[in-house]
């Protein structure tokens, strides 16, 4: 297997390890949420009032920042891109270098 379509297939692995482990932790969250309700209302267990939507609310931020690490941040922030960036920065260090010879060679033969 070429080095090219070697590390399509590891991005694609990670992407299907990475949407997987979201699902299961919104599965989790689903199943958490339902069971601290039931220890709150079955079992009349309150450590402190409200601590059910504290807790439930904490755990959905927790899980929003997962979401948007899997489906924003690491989507268009790949190996793809950052080898974009780093071609764009070593061209614009090129052109630079180039214009420094450019105006050195300039100054000598004046």
């Amino acid at each position: 297997m070429d080095k090219e379509l070697h590390e399509k297939y590891e991005y694609a692995r990670r992407r299907l390890k990475q949407k997987k482990r979201l699902y299961f932790h919104f599965v989790l969250f689903l199943i958490g949420s339902l069971f601290f309700l039931i220890i709150e209302k079955l079992f009349d267990i309150q450590p402190f009032e409200g601590w059910y939507l504290w807790a439930v609310t904490i755990w959905f931020f927790l899980f929003i920042l997962h979401f948007i690490k899997v489906y924003i941040t690491d989507r268009f922030m790949n190996k793809e891109w950052e080898r974009e960036q780093i071609n764009r920065l070593v061209a614009k260090q090129e052109q630079r270098i180039k214009q420094l010879v450019q105006k050195a060679e300039d100054e000598l033969s004046t």
